[in-house]
């Protein structure tokens, strides 16, 4: 036998364990990744697996992708992947460090992400050094969308819109988000690589891990910008594209350390432990009874899903109305969200609030179709009238309801809410005594409930008072009304 027959060998390259073993996205092509012959996204992923790996850190490791060519990331990285909106990755990135500070939180964005609409929040959270790692891949235009400038794109590039090249006077200078960041004083790294040639990927390669690194040592912010060709976009060869990097995109951002304030960096406090549940009453100054409220005890009240949708004008007490209701509802042990919508005037512009109790978890917030509409004004009944559930209600605060809005299919009290709420000496209580009107029908919250929320919400004693009163004749108006038969 030779020697040569006889050597033993060693596999030194191979794909990272950090990857999935095959790839879900297409079944006819599942080791195959989903971007361009030659595009800068696979060496970075293969770059970011890499340390990743060498960390073992895997189990600890979340991956943030937001819209961009790397929108399907969560497809190849085996690690804890969440996506976010569009230039949202920092601020999605900070919710998942603070609330899991043992995970390691890496933003993955684009040049079109992270610096046009995302700009806020990377700016913003480099400002505050989140101990969280950005890999930041500019290839100077918005790939995944066909072509138009970016803020990196260069002075002269042409783009889908910027034909006959990027322009100073008309669409401003690159922008070189790395020292843009530098000047802050909280990141702890940035720096610039590229991915023109081998030399450059395997700087690309050790400044990745570092960046990681950084993290795992809780040392702060740190942030890799990834020079990255684009041979689709751009219109080059894979090779073309790659010098391209190397010869002209390097003028405009040249390759290096912008900061490194590593050795002098101290690992950062680790945060308090977040509050529990049962200790935020207190914190907020919430008194609560002793006994956990079990909702509905009383074997008389009906199952409670009110999807409620109150409108009027700016004044008219339309938001305290909903808070009032979702406050009960959550004295009452019952799931609630409140959703205020507003124009600017602070009186007679449009006010509306989407408001939900139920015993149920809440899968939105917003009340489309209601099946109790409370309509203070005309304007409000018109433009919400045919989003009600059939069978469900409208409590109209007018003498007449107008023909033209009458619906057979549901029920309809229309009285002069602002009158009744007169003679109880202020017509601003029109909105408690609509409210009672709903409460009596839906009989859905105990009146304690309904107490507590008025004890919490207002602090006048004279209103207090007033709302009490309010709601009472709400209540008798509805029995009293030749309609008042409860569904």
């Amino acid at each position: 036998m030779s020697s040569f027959a006889a050597m033993e060998y060693e596999v030194v390259h191979s794909k990272s364990k950090v990857f999935y073993e095959t790839y879900k996205r297409k079944d006819e092509l599942k080791h195959q990744t989903h971007y361009c012959p030659g595009c800068g996204h696979g060496n970075a992923h293969k770059l970011l697996a890499k340390a990743i790996e060498e960390l073992g850190i895997q189990n600890r490791v979340v991956l943030i992708s937001p819209v961009g060519c790397s929108v399907f990331a969560y497809n190849y990285f085996d690690v804890g992947n969440v996506q976010a909106a569009h230039g949202r990755a920092p601020a999605v990135g900070t919710a998942v460090k603070r609330s899991h500070p043992d995970s390691i939180v890496i933003s993955y964005q684009g040049d079109g992400d992270l610096s046009a609409i995302g700009s806020a929040e990377i700016l913003h959270a480099a400002n505050r050094g989140e101990n969280m790692t950005v890999i930041f891949v500019n290839n100077a235009i918005y790939s995944m969308t066909g072509g138009q400038a970016a803020p990196t794109t260069l002075l002269g590039q042409k783009s889908l819109t910027t034909p006959f090249g990027r322009s100073a006077a008309n669409e401003g200078y690159p922008l070189r988000v790395s020292e843009l960041l530098a000047t802050l004083e909280a990141p702890v790294y940035i720096e610039r690589v590229g991915l023109g040639d081998n030399k450059q990927i395997a700087q690309a390669a050790r400044a990745i891990k570092k960046a990681v690194e950084n993290q795992v040592k809780g040392l702060g912010f740190s942030l890799i910008e990834v020079l990255s060709p684009c041979p689709t976009i751009w219109k080059m060869s894979a090779v073309d594209a790659q010098r391209w990097v190397r010869e002209v995109m390097e003028n405009t951002y040249p390759l290096g350390v912008v900061v490194d304030r590593t050795k002098e960096r101290e690992p950062r406090v680790a945060a308090e432990r977040a509050p529990r549940l049962e200790e935020i009453p207190a914190i907020l100054g919430i008194k609560r009874d002793d006994e956990p409220k079990v909702p509905l005890a009383c074997n008389e009240r009906k199952a409670v899903d009110l999807h409620v949708r109150v409108a009027g004008f700016g004044g008219q007490g339309v938001l305290l109305l909903g808070e009032v209701l979702a406050e009960a509802g959550l004295d009452a042990g019952l799931e609630v969200s409140w959703l205020p919508s507003y124009g600017p005037e602070m009186r007679s512009g449009t006010s509306n609030c989407h408001v939900r109790v139920s015993q149920a978890p809440i899968d939105s917030p917003l009340v489309t179709v209601p099946n109790f509409l409370v309509a203070m004004n005309e304007p409000s009944l018109r433009k919400f009238d045919l989003s009600v559930k059939p069978g469900g209600w409208v409590i109209y605060n007018g003498d007449e309801f107008p023909e033209d809005c009458v619906r057979g299919d549901v029920n309809v009290l229309a009285l002069n809410f602002t009158k009744a709420a007169n003679e109880l000496s202020d017509p601003r209580a029109a909105n408690m005594v609509m409210l009672g009107v709903l409460l009596e029908i839906s009989n859905a919250l105990p009146q304690a409930s309904i107490d507590a929320a008025l004890r919490t919400l207002v602090k006048s004693a004279k209103w207090y008072e007033l709302d009490e009163r309010a709601l009472a004749r709400g209540r008798e108006l509805f029995r009293e009304s030749s309609r008042g038969v409860a569904v």
